[in-house]
């Protein structure tokens, strides 16, 4: 791989080269979460619809979102009527400014089978979990946390189906005190979403130092690995 080929492999932005009939033809690494979230003939679409109407490169800005990712821009080029690549400006999802999350070891995974037991006592509601198993026990203060899966679990109680998430957010990180740390997220998301309780849901990420995201059917709460 030349050194230019490893600019592409490993750039934040997503990179795709597809054939004229929309077969992906090679892809970089962050493409490949991309298309875990998104289905390549979608991308091509775009990359079709924004094309230059003429040979050569044009960018345009614009709003996608799939999944975990969003972007704020594209740029569409093509040199012949074989191949077309597209690359996304991919924008950052959060930023943190709150202090450094303190607390006791905890197990995530145990916390939030706890919440689910409890709240799933006399509920028809039934519960999803898609967990990513490599999650470490990560420091938080337990008591506050569980107040906050409680009360998301709360804001989506009134549908049939709640979907749990835990999974890394790859290539985000955070700084405290000059060392990174990765993040994960978990992501809440049910049909039916009760918002009068999303004012207290972002108080209690908040106590906790964490970032809540909230959306019109999901709630995502971001969490520094703090392992020690």
């Amino acid at each position: 791989m030349t050194f230019d080929q490893q600019w592409i492999e490993y750039d934040f932005n997503p990179f795709i080269l597809f054939s004229a009939s929309g077969k992906v033809l090679s892809l970089n690494t962050e493409a490949q979460y991309l298309l875990g979230a998104a289905d390549a003939s979608i991308i091509y679409k775009i990359a079709m619809a924004n094309a230059n109407a003429t040979f050569g490169f044009k960018t345009t800005f614009m709003e996608l979102e799939f999944g975990r990712f969003k972007f704020f821009g594209i740029t569409i080029g093509y040199e012949d009527e074989e191949q077309i690549g597209i690359r996304l400006y991919q924008l950052p999802s959060f930023q943190f400014t709150k202090q450094k999350p303190e607390g006791s070891l905890v197990n995530v995974y145990t916390l939030i089978d706890l919440c689910i037991s409890s709240n799933s006592i006399g509920s028809p509601v039934k519960y999803i979990k898609e967990l990513d198993p490599s999650i470490p026990e990560i420091r938080l203060h337990a008591e506050i946390f569980i107040k906050l899966l409680n009360k998301t679990y709360q804001t989506f109680s009134d549908n049939e189906v709640i979907l749990t998430r835990l999974f890394f957010r790859v290539g985000e990180h955070i700084k405290y005190e000059g060392e990174k740390y990765s993040l994960f997220a978990i992501e809440f998301s049910a049909q039916n979403m009760n918002r009068k309780y999303t004012s207290e849901i972002t108080r209690l990420a908040e106590e906790n130092n964490l970032y809540c995201d909230v959306r019109e059917s999901k709630i995502t709460i971001n969490i520094p690995m703090i392992t020690k």
